[in-house]
């Protein structure tokens, strides 16, 4: 079984039909499995940024402040000690924590496959036969874009993840800076680009790519 779709040129025109695999992009959802892959890409990326130091980091505090008795005060061994003002932080987050979190291969995949295949069903995936530029012009990818949006987007407010099978480096530095487009190749796609971009370009070699990494049982 397969799903039928329109391929486009960068002018915004249907060229010809592209059958899709139903194993990739006739997935069904399931709720639990996309809220797993999401916080797990998200754990992964967290960077630990907060670090406070106990008391065997604070500088200074190696003398005795003063003598054990004879003084009235209470007894203490080093200006370092939690009690103390400028001393070490007890329990505080430090830059040993570990975010990180493991997912089977598999369901990672499952995951994006059902992003994509939610992304055919609202009709929030265009198909276009290539994406390459003569020349790095970001003008001309905007007009390329605002074609798209007048003949096959929603045009109200851009949220665009170009997936480019074809490495061109014209392509991806003429649409870096535009705002609300996201532009990487099939070996990134990854979740929380998909879910995050309310629409999704992508290149017939960006479809070719998907559909043999991830028919490989």
């Amino acid at each position: 079984m397969s799903i039928k779709v329109k391929v486009y040129n960068q002018s915004a025109a249907p060229i010809k039909d592209l059958e899709l695999s139903a194993k990739i992009f006739g997935v069904k959802a399931n709720a639990d499995l996309l809220h797993q892959a999401v916080i797990t890409q998200q754990a992964n990326e967290r960077q630990v940024l907060a670090h406070t130091k106990d008391r065997s980091e604070v500088r200074g505090g190696g003398k005795k402040p003063w003598k054990q008795k004879g003084t009235g005060r209470a007894r203490v061994g080093s200006s370092r000690s939690p009690l103390w003002v400028g001393g070490g932080v007890t329990f505080g987050p430090t830059k040993d924590r570990n975010f990180s979190m493991k997912m089977n291969k598999k369901m990672r995949q499952k995951a994006i496959m059902m992003c994509l295949s939610d992304k055919i069903a609202q009709s929030s995936l265009v198909i276009i036969d290539t994406l390459k530029m003569e020349e790095f012009k970001t003008k001309q990818f905007n007009a390329m874009l605002t074609a798209f949006e007048k003949e096959v987007l929603p045009a109200d407010r851009r949220s665009l993840l170009i997936i480019n099978g074809e490495k061109d480096e014209k392509a991806r530095y003429s649409g870096r800076n535009l705002k609300g487009v996201t532009i990487i190749n099939p070996e990134n796609i990854n979740i929380v680009d998909l879910i995050t971009s309310r629409q999704v370009l992508m290149t017939e070699e960006g479809i070719t790519s998907l559909e043999k990494q991830y028919s490989k049982k």
